[in-house]
């Protein structure tokens, strides 16, 4: 049975550039791969892009609504119709976007379609707060793997602190993506990220857990 991983890190950690260096292994054994990624994603329009400079076109982009499994298996069909050869790798870049329902779409691809998913991308946004896609991957991947990357001050960096205007903001909505108007991304670790946030994480975003169930008496543990 093949495998969905999820392989994360903090921004800057070579996580587009370990994408197109496993689909060139592929293809260096004449194996076939098919590459995706969110629409959301607006860098490099419909291209995967590497910060060191490598990019390539995805085969398809993903719709907030859209039905991956459904729209892997057309594309799948398209590989063996005009190569006779079927797919061997579904390769998903920026995978924090995707909808938890996506998600589980690439495990049903995984075990009843047999075909190996590697899914890249952050654990959290820039309030320290995990995205639906990749808290669903945390939960159900067969392998996680970390992708390192430094902080300014040379720990290993944890979180993604975001920049408007070259200057580090903590409140705002949770997706801006890179490259778009002045907004920008620095990768710091848990002290240099307190250190800039004033020592606060999550800015309160999330809700606090109800454990009060009205009049009833605690139950007896005795």
């Amino acid at each position: 049975m093949a495998k969905l991983y999820f392989r994360y890190g903090a921004m800057n950690s070579g996580k587009s550039t370990a994408l197109l260096q496993a689909a060139y292994n592929y293809e260096e054994r004449h194996q076939r791969v098919l590459l995706a990624k969110p629409a959301i994603d607006s860098r490099g329009d419909n291209s995967i892009v590497s910060r060191l400079g490598a990019s390539r076109q995805v085969d398809f982009a993903i719709g907030p609504d859209d039905d991956i499994l459904a729209t892997f298996m057309r594309e799948r069909a398209e590989v063996i119709r005009s190569t006779g050869q079927d797919v061997s790798c579904l390769l998903v870049d920026e995978a924090q976007f995707l909808s938890e329902s996506q998600v589980d779409d690439l495990l049903r691809i995984a075990v009843e379609e047999d075909v190996p998913v590697l899914a890249y991308g952050i654990r959290t946004d820039f309030q320290t707060v995990a995205f639906p896609g990749s808290r669903r991957l945390l939960e159900i991947a067969h392998s996680l793997e970390e992708l390192k990357t430094i902080c300014r001050c040379g720990r290993k960096a944890i979180f993604n602190a975001r920049k408007v205007d070259g200057r580090f903001v903590f409140d705002g909505d949770q997706v801006a993506i890179d490259g778009a108007s002045e907004v920008s991304y620095e990768p710091l670790c848990g002290a240099c990220y307190l250190e800039e946030s004033g020592g606060v994480l999550n800015r309160g975003r999330r809700p606090r857990l109800d454990f009060s169930y009205g009049s009833a008496p605690d139950p007896d543990f005795s």
